[in-house]
């Protein structure tokens, strides 16, 4: 195996949790000032993930104070903390570049629902108990119908 790749699989995180496309992050980010350090939390949608192995990043848009910011961060960095998926986002792009372009709304993405685990069966095998069976009406031919109007002409009043 090549040596710059052993290096590089020794260094990707695995403590970091599986996010996508349209998801809403919380990115905790180290900031060093000098001599001081902090923790700096940047919310916002993940729009793109380039890139694979040590040197794949994730680029985050988020609005503040009515202008777009958006942020790439490469995802094996030591100096992000940890990541926390508020949102999980229902989209159908690879890349969501069209949202930049968006204002109000329309720059939403929809919330990924995930659905429930299906309840264990019970001993029934999973039918329904049926309720009391419905009285059935004899059926009445449209002919009888008819019939029955001939018969029974109405009335003429003068």
């Amino acid at each position: 195996m090549n040596k710059i790749r052993v290096i590089e699989t020794e260094q990707i995180r695995s403590d970091l949790p599986d996010f996508s496309i349209g998801d809403t992050l919380k990115i905790h980010y180290k900031i060093i000032e000098g001599k001081n350090e902090r923790v700096q939390v940047f919310e916002g949608l993940c729009i793109a993930i380039k890139r694979g192995g040590i040197r794949k990043t994730f680029t985050v848009r988020k609005i503040s104070y009515g202008i777009g910011v958006e942020r790439i961060f490469p995802l094996n960095s030591p100096r992000i903390q940890k990541i926390e998926i508020t949102r999980r986002g229902r989209v159908r792009r690879a890349k969501l570049y069209y949202i930049r372009d968006r204002v109000g709304k329309s720059a939403k993405v929809a919330e990924l629902i995930s659905k429930k685990p299906k309840k264990e069966q019970g001993a029934a095998g999973g039918v329904r108990p049926s309720g009391p069976p419905k009285a059935e009406q004899p059926a009445q031919s449209r002919e009888a119908e008819v019939g029955t109007a001939v018969k029974n002409p109405p009335e003429d009043k003068e």
